[in-house]
């Protein structure tokens, strides 16, 4: 049996970028202990790794600190840029999606307003629980002030936020700052919302399990289960590094 491709032959990343929820753990949230300990090993190769989630920043700061991470966060879809000086740069004010929400949830009996759990710590966006209509949320937007917010779902959320947001936005704004081009980066996801992320970079992987059209749009899809595709491809970064003297 041929061996995996995960990448291009002669090039190695100079960052990687990597969601969390549905890639760096498994379907139910359970953080994959495998993929800790390849951040890690991608770390110590001095390969920098940059969390860019659609998770907020104190969730996103506590994975950064626990897995021993250098790279800068990319929060809440973009809405949300952390450096590891303690600069926090915020790109949209949350407060116009929280109106929006609470609008939409009086319109459509049931909806719950408050959203997922972690709204309370959310700076410039509001998320809804993913079950939630979001076509007729997205037709009551669409006829209302609001109408200018981007919907969009995920696995574990619907997003509802400013349209200047995306994590292709939210990365490209880090990298300039790096000095890193977008061609020497690889970025690792599973959702819709990380479609822009995949269209910035040199090369994308979709983990197994990933949405159909996260699926098509990646360089390369993994036959690994979300967290499950670190180890493997890693270790094909490190031995082209090494390959590469």
């Amino acid at each position: 049996m041929p061996s995996m491709v995960w990448l291009p032959e002669g090039w190695v990343p100079k960052l990687v970028a990597v969601d969390i929820d549905g890639t760096l753990t498994d379907a139910n949230k359970w953080l994959h202990v495998g993929a800790v300990e390849a951040l890690r090993a991608l770390e110590a190769a001095d390969i920098p790794v940059i969390i860019c989630t659609g998770n907020t920043r104190p969730i996103a700061y506590g994975l950064w600190r626990f897995i021993g991470l250098s790279g800068p966060l990319v929060c809440e879809n973009g809405g949300v840029l952390w450096y590891p000086d303690g600069e926090v740069v915020l790109r949209a004010d949350g407060r116009e999606a929280e109106a929006a929400c609470r609008w939409v949830a009086e319109q459509l009996p049931g909806i719950d307003a408050n959203g997922i759990a972690t709204n309370r710590w959310r700076e410039s966006e509001w998320c809804l629980k993913t079950d939630e209509d979001m076509e007729a949320i997205q037709a009551l937007l669409v006829e209302s002030q609001w109408s200018h917010l981007t919907v969009l779902r995920t696995g574990f959320a619907i997003h509802v936020m400013d349209p200047c947001l995306s994590k292709g936005q939210g990365l490209s704004a880090v990298l300039e700052r790096l000095d890193v081009l977008p061609e020497d980066v690889l970025a690792v996801g599973d959702a819709p919302n990380d479609l822009s992320m995949f269209d910035l970079v040199g090369w994308s992987v979709a983990v197994g399990g990933a949405f159909p059209e996260v699926e098509a749009a990646a360089s390369m899809c993994s036959p690994e289960p979300h967290g499950a595709t670190f180890p493997p491809l890693v270790a094909a970064i490190l031995a082209q590094k090494k390959a590469e003297g």
